[in-house]
């Protein structure tokens, strides 16, 4: 479990960085949101991405790293085995959509989704 919960982190983390660098004007060559962008997002993306890799993905690896019990953040709250399945569900999801971007380059997104929903699973049937 515990080693389930670091490798979705560790992935988690590493969206957030791709994100920041969105939101901060990397060219996006069509590797996110519906892959129909090659250089810089239009502003609304980049506050979007800002606000997912500074906020959301970070918050996930945090919620992931409690319930694997590597942390005891008195900040998070303890989602339990509901929490963790809905983001075992959402990852999954996400992989399905990234599968099946009309982007190619977009597609690399569906493993790590992938993998971290399976590791978000393995967390929450050990809970």
């Amino acid at each position: 479990m515990r080693a389930a919960a670091l490798v979705a982190s560790a992935l988690l983390i590493v969206i957030a960085v791709f994100q920041i660098a969105l939101a901060l004007g990397m060219p996006a060559r069509k590797m996110a949101w519906g892959g129909g962008y090659e250089g810089k997002l239009p502003t609304g993306l980049r506050v979007a991405s800002g606000v997912a890799g500074f906020v959301i993905y970070p918050l996930a690896a945090l919620l992931v790293l409690e319930a694997g019990e590597l942390t005891d953040f008195d900040l998070v709250p303890d989602v339990g085995p509901v929490g963790i399945w809905v983001l075992t569900g959402l990852f999954a999801l996400a992989a399905i959509l990234n599968f099946l971007s009309r982007s190619r380059v977009e597609r690399v997104w569906g493993p790590v989704a992938l993998g971290i929903s399976v590791c978000c699973g393995i967390v929450a049937a050990s809970l």
